[in-house]
């Protein structure tokens, strides 16, 4: 099972609860004077043969007891009497007084990854009489909840453009990098013909190599790969834009310095254009800072 399966599990999960509520909704009794354990399983067992991979369902009480066999897809298990009460699927169901759905956990019956849909079942009194449950393979979960077949070409297609994408800012940036290495060590050991500018305009190469390289980096592990949650994602994005906003700024203040220098020894006149930079560079500077500090607030939250 890849970590994929379980990322896009927690991405869908709200869409696969949501199913099978709307299947116990459907299915069982609720409230209801005449609630037995037979007519509970029967209505449990259709619901097994409408899922054609269901693993098993079975019923326990209140206090986590199990009270009927486990029905598997070819067999019944003999599970009466087992205490229960200490599974998620029991403890969720009895707290939350809802419909409720695990965390993917190893199975007993098949040893692959598996989901336990639970449901509480009310008397008439409004009290939780059982909590019916069901188990099903987290790969059939991730087919029912996740997008149509559409989505998934679109998903594939996406991945397929964002790769080219990522190829090809790699190809600019290591051009970058190689372009600056070449300005800085074409005077080869003759440091004393080493020119300002030319550092100059290697350190601002090289850094924005370095922040395309980070930006490479993030679309290709979050859009390609897609290795991220939803909320790695909001977090992974948002240092992607501090950083690469930082290394804008800080190329475009060493090339208004390099201007002040050029301009003040040649050109006074034209030093205006360098102090136009500088506003720019302050008002990038200004709105990174307001960028940082609502971001915060939000993850905070």
């Amino acid at each position: 099972m890849e970590i994929r399966d379980l990322q896009q599990f927690a991405e869908i999960r709200p869409k696969a609860r949501a199913y099978f509520c709307y299947l116990f909704s459907k299915n069982l009794p609720n409230r209801n004077p005449a609630i037995s354990i037979d007519s509970i399983m029967s209505r449990m067992r259709k619901i097994k043969g409408d899922l054609k991979e269901c693993e098993g369902v079975y019923l326990l009480d209140d206090k986590g007891i199990q009270l009927t066999p486990t029905y598997t897809k070819t067999d019944e298990l003999d599970d009466e009497g087992e205490n229960r009460s200490t599974r998620a699927y029991y403890y969720r169901a009895m707290k939350e007084k809802r419909c409720t759905i695990t965390d993917p956990y190893p199975s007993l019956i098949t040893q692959e990854l598996t989901v336990t849909a639970s449901q509480p079942i009310f008397c008439e009194n409004g009290n939780i009489r059982y909590v019916a449950c069901l188990d099903m393979p987290l790969d059939e979960v991730l087919k029912i909840a996740h997008p149509m077949a559409v989505g998934k070409i679109y998903g594939n297609i996406s991945r397929y453009v964002y790769g080219a994408f990522t190829i090809a800012l790699a190809l600019i940036a290591v051009l970058l990098f190689i372009k600056a290495g070449s300005l800085f060590f074409k005077y080869g050991f003759d440091f004393n013909a080493v020119k300002i500018k030319d550092i100059f305009e290697s350190t601002i190469l090289l850094t924005l190599a370095l922040a395309i390289a980070d930006l490479v980096k993030t679309l290709f592990e979050e859009e390609v790969i897609g290795r991220h949650t939803h909320e790695d994602a909001v977090i992974g994005t948002h240092k992607t834009m501090v950083r690469f906003l930082g290394s804008i700024i800080i190329a475009l203040s060493i090339e208004a310095l390099m201007l002040v220098f050029k301009f003040a020894m040649t050109a006074p006149d034209m030093l205006v254009n360098a102090i136009y930079i500088i506003f720019g560079v302050t008002s990038l500077l200004i709105g990174l800072a307001i960028y940082i500090k609502f971001t915060k607030k939000s993850f905070e939250k």
